[in-house]
C-alpha cells in the first residue's frame, strides 16, 4: 500500500500559481489551449480576420488594377488571387520576422500557417463573385462591384473560420505562428 504521507504533501496543492518554472509563462495567461478541444472560436476568428485582411488588400488591389487597365475578368481574377496570397503571407511574415525569426524559417512558417486558410478564403470569395449575377462585369464605380466584394469577403470569413479552428486545434495554421508571438 502506498504511503499516505506522499498524498498529504499534495493536499494543499490546489494553488498552482506558485509552481517553479511557470513564472516565465505569465504572458500566456488568457490564451486558449492549442489542443483539439481547447481552441476557442475567438482565436479562430482572429486568425481568420488576420487572413481576411491580407486577402482583402490583395483582392481589392488586384481588381482595381485589372479593372483600371481594362483587363478581362480572368486575368483580373488571377491577379487578385496572386496578390491576396502575397499580402496574406506578407502580413504573417512581418509579424514572425518582428519576433526575431530568420527569414527562411519565417517564410516556411507563413506558408504552413496561411496556405489552406488563404486558399479556402479565395475559393469562397471568388466563387461568390463568379456566381453573383453581373458582379464579374461591374466597374469600380458600381455599387454592385463593392457590394458583391464586401459580401463575398464576409461569406469567405464565415466559411474559413471553422477551417482555421480545425487547423489550430491540430497545432497547425495560426497555432504555428502563435508560438512566435511573445
Amino acid at each position: 500500500m502506498q504511503d499516505h504521507t506522499e498524498h498529504a504533501q499534495h493536499a494543499g496543492h490546489s494553488d498552482h500559481s506558485v509552481h517553479e518554472g511557470h513564472a516565465g509563462h505569465a504572458h500566456h495567461i488568457g490564451h486558449a489551449d492549442h489542443s483539439e478541444g481547447g481552441v476557442g472560436w475567438a482565436m479562430a476568428a482572429r486568425a481568420t480576420l488576420h487572413c481576411l485582411t491580407g486577402c482583402a488588400i490583395g483582392e481589392i488591389l488586384g481588381m482595381v488594377i485589372g479593372t483600371a487597365l481594362g483587363w478581362g475578368n480572368m486575368p483580373t481574377m488571377v491577379l487578385a488571387i496572386v496578390l491576396a496570397f502575397f499580402f496574406g503571407y506578407t502580413l504573417t511574415l512581418r509579424s514572425i520576422l518582428k519576433a526575431g525569426v530568420d527569414f527562411r524559417t519565417a517564410f516556411r512558417v507563413a506558408l504552413a500557417a496561411d496556405t489552406l486558410s488563404i486558399a479556402v478564403m479565395e475559393l469562397i470569395d471568388n466563387g461568390v463573385i463568379v456566381l453573383w449575377p453581373g458582379a464579374m462585369d461591374a466597374m469600380l464605380s458600381d455599387t454592385l462591384f463593392w457590394g458583391a466584394l464586401a459580401i463575398s469577403l464576409a461569406v469567405a470569413f464565415v466559411v474559413t473560420t471553422p477551417v482555421n479552428k480545425w487547423m489550430i486545434g491540430r497545432g497547425k495554421g495560426h497555432a504555428v505562428v502563435h508560438q512566435y508571438h511573445h
